[in-house]
């Protein structure tokens, strides 16, 4: 058995259906969780679950909007009545290119809405469970945007510092009700997401620009979503028992070695 096993815990991944999300499902399935996806996207969700069923795992998805308080509400105290849920995974997020003056104020409050309010949803909906069941894990996706300024990304920063802040309150605040409380901070991971944006925003140049993003990185290249995954993988675990209150670059150097 792996040391990072987690047989007989159950976990809830939003965002679950593409990307960085799929990729911490599948693992986590992979290693004996039973994975709860949370995800608006109906046919993402179903081949997520698809591909976990076909590898042995086991899970199942509700349909949700992470911004909708009531929604987020109703559909963790579903699940938490059919099975006692063990991990939280924050991924659910979205992207806005632009500096504050290309930033409107309706582009800042999508980007709160999802990136902010979605993961306070989220983790006010399950506190109630993880201090009930004495004890829990909560991995919030951050970014290295967290830490260092990234040109045009003005909104999209202003979230994941908020969700770097968010993971150090709880982390603090829930001590005493052994609920652990991490951040993973990716450099730029290859997603269909970044294809989908060189595609939009540089047609024809999409290899150049593809091996442009990839070199902003010291280590040469992207992030896969399953190094991502991985790291989520021994947070989430009994391996991880004595870490709480941190951030964790995953980064290729970015934050430390891009001077």
């Amino acid at each position: 058995m792996s040391v990072f096993s987690l047989e007989n815990k159950t976990a809830i991944v939003t965002g679950g259906g593409s990307g960085i999300g799929r990729a911490i499902a599948k693992v986590f399935a992979q290693h004996g969780a039973y994975v709860y996806i949370l995800e608006f996207n109906q046919e993402n969700a179903t081949q997520t679950l698809n591909e976990i069923n076909s590898d042995g795992g086991q899970g199942d998805w509700r349909k949700c909007d992470v911004s909708n308080h009531k929604e987020v509400k109703s559909i963790i105290e579903d699940i938490t009545s059919i099975r006692s849920v063990d991990i939280l995974i924050n991924n659910a997020g979205i992207a806005h290119v632009g500096n504050i003056e290309q930033t409107s104020e309706e582009d800042l409050d999508r980007i709160y809405e999802v990136n902010v309010k979605g993961v306070y949803n989220c983790i006010h909906g399950i506190l109630p469970h993880f201090k009930s069941n004495k004890g829990g894990v909560i991995i919030n996706m951050a970014s290295i945007a967290s830490a260092v300024g990234i040109s045009d990304r003005f909104a999209y920063s202003m979230s994941k510092g908020a969700v770097l802040t968010m993971t150090y309150s709880v982390a603090k605040d829930y001590l005493s009700d052994n609920i652990r409380c991490n951040c993973i901070s990716p450099a730029r991971v290859h997603t269909p997401f970044v294809d989908g944006f060189i595609a939009k925003n540089y047609p024809g140049k999409e290899k150049e620009m593809f091996e442009n993003l990839s070199k902003t990185q010291p280590i040469g290249r992207m992030g896969t979503p399953e190094e991502v995954a991985n790291l989520a993988l021994y947070l989430s675990s009994d391996a991880a028992s004595f870490v709480t209150g941190t951030n964790f670059p995953i980064d290729g150097g970015f934050i430390t070695l891009n001077g």
